[in-house]
């Protein structure tokens, strides 16, 4: 398996702890260089993920609104009544 398809199988939020964990090596500086430049392109491939999956899920969002007889109508994410 792919490491790519790898991280595409992870949850959102597992990709965000594991992100989280490269920020805060990275900002302590005690890594090698190649060891910080290998987790800086980790860290930008699964910043690339997260922001597909928040776009992804952004498009399947739905807004909420009563209709005229007083029944909720589905409106897409981001449409202005």
């Amino acid at each position: 398996m792919s490491p790519k398809k790898k991280e595409e199988t992870k949850s959102f939020e597992e990709n965000m702890a594991r992100l989280e964990e490269i920020v805060s090596q990275l900002e302590r500086g005690d890594a090698k260089l190649a060891d910080s430049l290998s987790l800086f392109e980790e860290g930008t491939k699964l910043a690339g993920v997260c922001a597909a999956m928040l776009d992804e899920a952004e498009q399947k969002v739905s807004k909420l609104q009563k209709g005229p007889d007083g029944e909720p109508v589905e409106l897409p994410f981001g449409e202005v009544e």
